[in-house]
């Protein structure tokens, strides 16, 4: 496409670009000039500027913003619009939409912004963890943190307790969406981290296996278990296996 056609377009999309971003139609022509003219977004940040809660939470809106956090992510222009999604990130992650623009900016952010977001979020990550949307966006805390974040979340998981007295980590086992972030969190663990979620979950088998995510993530462990090394069961590498399981 020739570049004096892309500008005209730019140019006829200046003042309609918040109609246009909610549009069923409109939102994919943004889409494409985000994609095509990357370094030529000003236009489409002036639009999005102090409205990118509202945006992010719908249908067609949240779409453009993770274009621009894709293609846009180094562009000065942008900072702006990633500070607004980190202002809104309580609000963001439990939503339909908003979680997915949380996800990206997990994706396609550098380490800085990623670090805020588990700042925000730390505390919180059972509460998150058992909701429909916000579990999508815990699971992606755990696969682009360092191994060292992973550790500080594992830790909240195994000393946070319920008030029944069982750990954050055994409530998610059992439940319906948590038990989705318990298999990515074993999916990217390092054997020590496995070692302390195996000895911290096999106790309470019994427990778990008569609910049925807590009977699919057993059979999991029991697979896992096979595959550390021998006598692990005698061996706490992180110093909480058995923390906060019981109380």
């Amino acid at each position: 496409m020739p570049m004096e056609f892309k500008e005209m377009v730019t140019e006829e999309l200046k003042n309609s670009v918040p109609r246009c971003v909610q549009d069923q139609n409109g939102n994919h022509v943004v889409q494409k000039c985000i994609e095509t003219m990357p370094s030529r977004v000003g236009f489409v940040v002036n639009a999005f500027s102090g409205n990118v809660h509202h945006l992010a939470t719908h249908a067609y809106g949240c779409r453009v913003i993770q274009r621009l956090l894709e293609h846009c992510k180094d562009t000065p222009e942008v900072k702006p619009i990633l500070n607004e999604i980190l202002h809104h990130i309580s609000l963001l992650v439990r939503d339909q939409y908003g979680n997915y623009v949380v996800q990206d900016l997990l994706i396609h952010g550098n380490d800085g912004y990623r670090r805020a977001v588990g700042e925000t979020l730390k505390g919180k990550l059972m509460e998150l963890s058992r909701h429909k949307f916000a579990s999508n966006v815990v699971e992606k805390l755990f696969q682009y943190g360092t191994n060292d974040e992973r550790y500080a979340f594992l830790t909240e998981l195994m000393t946070e307790c319920t008030p029944e007295g069982y750990s954050a980590l055994l409530c998610m086992v059992k439940d319906q969406f948590a038990n989705y972030v318990v298999q990515k969190l074993l999916d990217l663990s390092d054997i020590p981290q496995r070692i302390a979620i195996v000895n911290h979950i096999r106790p309470h088998a019994a427990m778990l296996r008569r609910f049925t995510y807590g009977k699919h993530i057993m059979a999991r462990i029991d697979r896992l278990a096979e595959t550390l090394p021998k006598g692990f069961e005698h061996t706490d590498m992180l110093g909480y296996a058995n923390y906060g399981a019981t109380r």
